[in-house]
């Protein structure tokens, strides 16, 4: 099983624009610790070894913690129930965090308890 390493990401603002998972062509910055900050999972801890090794993406490129990008991280199909290897009790946790994202920053979220 692969040991995933969860954080809080970091943003500066909240959005409700579309979303696509970015690509690291997508950001001001090649410094993977830089665009860690913008994810929630990685499979090498923080900063990765690789890009690839991100999952979750909820910050966009620009800052923006996104309401589209949570609801993905929660239950799309490339969502927490789509990342092969990782373990329950870190799954629980990685929605909770993402229930509470989603929560504290958008009045209209109503993601999990």
């Amino acid at each position: 099983m692969t040991g995933y390493e969860m954080h809080e990401p970091e943003f500066s603002g909240t959005t409700a624009e579309e979303w696509d998972d970015p690509q690291l062509e997508d950001f001001d910055t090649d410094d993977l610790g830089e665009v860690a900050a913008h994810f929630v999972l990685s499979a090498s801890g923080f900063p990765p070894e690789n890009f690839t090794d991100l999952k979750l993406p909820v910050v966009d490129p620009g800052g923006d913690l996104n309401k589209n990008a949570l609801s993905t991280a929660k239950s799309g199909g490339r969502g927490v129930g789509a990342i092969e290897d990782l373990d329950d009790e870190k799954a629980e946790e990685t929605e909770d965090l993402i229930d509470d994202l989603a929560n504290d920053h958008f009045e209209d979220a109503d993601f999990g308890d």
